[in-house]
């Protein structure tokens, strides 16, 4: 799922400028690494200078806090991760989510940077969603590409750093977090399809974690998760992460999710997602949790789903029939 940071009066950029796009430095940093990164804004907009910056941290870069940058302000927006990590030796699961750089100007034939310092707790890219705003103006640096394709081709590509192995330790999985057997099969009910569920390990005392898959809707009618359950929390809801004005801010959805027909929702790290709050004990890595997911339309379904590292990404990739569907309930569809 993409930010997007927005206004009706959207700056036009400088196509034909030597920074076109908004970058980042180094573009490469090692798994396990704390790191310092620059996120460059390649100019103004249209004749008018930048006088506010915007970078949301994104969900694996973990303990970040600004570098002081002269004629700016900093704030700092925090909220607690999506997952629990550990930052040497010790339990990570809040920090900064966003910040916001005020009171300075970049003309519009000139380019600065933003400096970050941070750890790399995950194996998988990290896109630092972006904006620069000119007054009331804004662009959004947010667009992520797909699979195979060239990030050079879009308008607005996200500064994007890219995560290599640690050396000489292991390998901080994306898709490996769950063990090979536990990669979650696709489950129907009704007209719905969902898809790549995982969850992340948690710390001994972790009081929240959250759950993320994909639910595709084939049929000709719009229907809603209006609410999950599982054994593993006291309390499991429907959430959604979203900027406020700077902030980043993480609200449940008490109306529930719709799922459009024939379209689909992802809830994944930084978006939409399912929060389980008041865990009954740790979820570890390898095992899995089973969660009763009920629909307006196709009924109530329990899946499985599996557990992976603290920094996974995403489901493990071996299509195994280990976790399965268990049963789908009150199936008088609609």
């Amino acid at each position: 799922m993409l930010l997007k940071f927005t206004t009706a009066a959207a700056a036009v950029l400088l196509s034909s400028s030597a920074f076109a796009h908004a970058s980042i430095t180094p573009s490469t940093a090692m798994a396990g690494a704390s790191v310092k990164v620059a996120i460059s804004i390649p100019h103004g907009c249209d004749g008018a200078p930048t006088d506010k910056v915007t970078v949301v941290v994104p969900e694996g870069f973990v303990s970040a806090k600004p570098q002081v940058k002269a004629g700016w302000q900093a704030e700092v927006a925090t909220g607690d991760y999506a997952g629990s990590y550990e930052v040497h030796g010790q339990p990570a699961t809040s920090g900064a989510v966003s910040v916001t750089w005020s009171g300075g100007s970049i003309p519009d034939d000139q380019f600065d940077e933003f400096v970050l310092q941070g750890t790399v707790s995950s194996d998988a890219p990290l896109a630092f969603a972006t904006t620069q705003w000119c007054g009331t103006d804004s662009v959004a640096w947010d667009q992520i590409a797909a699979a195979g394709q060239d990030a050079h081709a879009l308008e607005h590509p996200a500064p994007v750093l890219k995560v290599t192995a640690a050396e000489g330790g292991p390998h901080m999985h994306r898709d490996h977090g769950a063990t090979p057997d536990m990669a979650a099969m696709p489950v129907t009910a009704g007209d719905l399809e969902i898809t790549g569920a995982f969850t992340r390990a948690t710390l001994p005392n972790a009081p929240v974690a959250g759950g993320y898959l994909t639910i595709s809707n084939s049929g000709t009618a719009d229907d809603r998760l209006v609410s999950a359950s599982t054994p593993a929390a006291g309390i499991s809801q429907i959430h959604e992460m979203k900027m406020e004005g700077d902030v980043m801010k993480m609200n449940e959805l008490p109306e529930g999710l719709v799922i459009p027909a024939g379209g689909s929702v992802s809830l994944a790290p930084g978006g939409y997602h399912l929060m389980f709050m008041d865990l009954t004990g740790p979820l570890v890595e390898g095992g899995s949790i089973t969660v009763t997911l009920t629909f307006e339309k196709a009924g109530t379904v329990d899946v499985k789903i599996p557990v992976g590292s603290p920094a996974a990404k995403g489901p493990a990739m071996d299509h195994s029939m280990h976790s399965e569907l268990v049963t789908v309930r009150h199936g008088d569809l609609a």
